[in-house]
């Protein structure tokens, strides 16, 4: 739950928008957690994506996996067990992740201002 936390509060910090935490862990060997976040530009995009890497890194946690930075519209971290997924509105809107995603549990993390 720390690392939720540290991630979350990151994108936060960066006024990133609906913030959902997905529980997968009983339904996919992709990981333990999907985080998804909706950003309002390609540069908060890769400002929140840069964000979450930093904080991970301050806390000694490094992404395995990184992919989207080109294109900024969707950004990819993967830290082994959490897989963080920055998008822009209209890139999250089309792709629905939380959607094909229906059957996880929603995950509630509190952060401290």
């Amino acid at each position: 739950m720390e690392r939720l936390k540290i991630i979350v509060k990151a994108l936060d910090d960066k006024r990133a928008e609906n913030i959902d935490v997905l529980n997968i862990s009983e339904l996919t060997s992709l990981g333990d957690y999907f985080v998804i976040c909706t950003c309002n530009s390609n540069v908060q995009v890769r400002a929140a994506a840069d964000e979450v890497e930093h904080q991970m890194k301050e806390a000694g946690y490094e992404a395995l996996h990184t992919e989207g930075y080109r294109g900024g519209s969707w950004i990819l971290l993967d830290f082994a067990d959490i897989i963080v997924h920055v998008m822009d509105r209209e890139t999250r809107d089309f792709y629905s992740l939380e959607r094909l995603w229906d059957d996880a549990q929603r995950i509630d993390v509190e952060i401290d201002d």
